[in-house]
């Protein structure tokens, strides 16, 4: 590389020898995760009783009048332009075409003619319709390259622009909430400490930071009243040191028109930097589009605070098998041998490898290298189809089994042992975590040390014309929180509502009660 590349590198916070390991990355491959088998209930997934539900929120609840500081963690840096897509499409097929109407004929405008059928019962339609005075022009049809270009570009809404949290998801007597308003709202249901003060942290885009500020001062003056909560927000950047370099198909780096290197953002991985920063001792972790009206709350802050007390309860057995590991191996006893081992294997879902039992000293230090690591709780939905990640039980680079979330991408799907343990997945990763950073001794774990490398994703693109490759970093659930003790629970599916495309929010479940 010539001194100019070095000094661009440099200048993003990245060490020349990350490249180098990047560019390795993409000369042998990024390695498929290998599945054991999927997970189920009964084997890595818990199912909680109506009493244990009730027991382990209760049990959160007076952690919290102890002192507990809980944070809520929202990734919200996406763009919603996907959510868009085929109204784009459309917008461009229709563009100079004057039966536009002719278009719906066509399957692949099927979801756009919905859209436009029940464009009223949207939360930003009070907004579009008085921006447009009126969506139907003088003969009765709708204007619909008008409404388009309202909602998409700059010259209205900019909803095609702008992030997924900054959009009108749902309609309210007292008008239109965000996603951000949703995730402030819960966040006072579940995640107030003793002093009522609610600590939430947004991840954002540099560009949209100034609305994510503007919007949540103005949405804390309504709640804080409402909940008698005092809302501490924060935000944080993905940082440029978490950029990737791009390769041309020759796996040589990717140089732009202007003669630089190329750097792409490393997908949601990259916010394993963020929530290291992150101070807390329980970190609620949930995408900005899960979210769902007031009236069907109710069920989410159940299950939140009951998976949260779960967590306490098992991190505070971990702690105390701990300190009793920090003795001599010989002054431990065979049974609390057992009973640590025991937990490790059925609750903590780790198999043990079968060297690891030919002496007291290796089987303490085993246990303490299993034990002493990041804890979370993941709730995971019955599959019904949606596309993404789920939980299996997977080999992990040190020849241990444990629970992993996987994403399809992680799978060879060419392998037909390996594709038919995809496909019986019974649950989905609807990215609704709760993580313990701290260890036994109060200290706080560095988080990048139990992530695995050697996991992420490449895919094409193109710049200028040319193609290149790009590599995305270890998923933030995913290969970021490889080595992580890991606990999987049966959450219900109405605590799984994301928004992906724009006509998700006609789904009873985000429209008015």
């Amino acid at each position: 590389m010539t001194q100019k590349d070095i000094q661009q590198i440099e200048k993003k916070g990245i060490q020349i020898k990350e490249i180098e390991r990047q560019i390795g990355i993409f000369k042998k491959g990024v390695p498929y995760l290998h599945l054991i088998r999927h997970a189920s209930i009964g084997d890595g997934i818990i199912v909680l009783s109506e009493d244990k539900i009730k027991e382990s929120a209760e049990y959160y609840q007076q952690r919290i009048k102890n002192n507990l500081q809980p944070l809520k963690f929202v990734p919200a840096s996406g763009a919603a332009s996907r959510m868009f897509q085929s109204l784009f499409a459309f917008q461009e097929a229709a563009s100079g075409n004057e039966s536009v109407e002719d278009l719906f004929s066509d399957e692949k405008y099927r979801s756009v003619k919905q859209f436009f059928e029940h464009i009223e019962d949207f939360a930003f339609f009070p907004e579009l319709e008085k921006g447009l005075g009126g969506i139907r022009n003088k003969e009765g049809g709708l204007k619909y390259l008008e409404i388009l270009k309202f909602l998409l570009s700059d010259k209205g809404l900019n909803y095609g622009f702008l992030p997924k949290g900054l959009l009108k998801f749902h309609q309210y007597p007292e008008g239109p909430r965000t996603p951000v308003g949703e995730h402030m709202i819960e966040g006072a249901l579940y995640c107030a400490d003793a002093k009522n003060e609610v600590k939430i942290h947004f991840t954002v885009s540099p560009e949209h930071l100034k609305y994510f500020k503007n919007i949540t001062a103005e949405a804390a003056k309504i709640y804080e009243k409402r909940f008698g909560v005092k809302y501490l927000i924060s935000f944080s950047e993905q940082k440029p040191s978490t950029d990737t370099i791009a390769v041309d198909p020759d796996n040589q780096p990717f140089y732009s028109s202007n003669g630089t290197l190329l750097f792409r953002p490393g997908g949601h991985g990259a916010l394993l930097d963020n929530l290291n920063e992150m101070e807390g001792d329980l970190l609620f972790v949930k995408n900005i589009d899960n979210v769902v009206p007031d009236h069907l709350k109710n069920e989410t802050v159940r299950y939140k605070m009951a998976l949260a007390g779960l967590l306490l309860e098992y991190q505070g057995k971990i702690y105390s098998y701990l300190r009793l590991l920090e003795k001599d191996p010989a002054a431990i006893s065979d049974a609390q041998f057992a009973e640590m081992s025991d937990f490790v294997q059925s609750v903590l879902c780790t198999e043990f490898p079968a060297e690891v039992k030919s002496s007291k000293t290796s089987l303490s230090l085993f246990l303490i290298k299993k034990l002493n690591r990041p804890i979370r709780i993941c709730g995971m939905v019955k599959n019904l189809g949606e596309p993404g990640g789920g939980p299996f039980w997977a080999r992990n680079p040190d020849g241990t089994n444990s629970l992993q979330i996987v994403e399809s991408s992680q799978i060879d799907m060419k392998d037909a042992d390996q594709k038919k343990i995809a496909k019986n997945a019974t649950h989905f990763n609807p990215v609704d975590l709760i993580c313990g950073v701290y260890n036994y001794k109060g200290e706080k774990f560095n988080l990048k040390n139990f992530s695995d490398p050697d996991t992420g994703f490449i895919s094409s693109k193109s710049k200028d014309g040319k193609p290149l490759k790009a590599l995305e970093l270890p998923g933030l659930w995913n290969g970021a929180m490889s080595d992580w003790n890991t606990l999987f629970v049966d959450v219900p599916v109405i605590t799984f509502n994301p928004v992906k495309t724009v006509n998700d929010l006609l789904r009873s479940e985000h429209q008015p009660c």
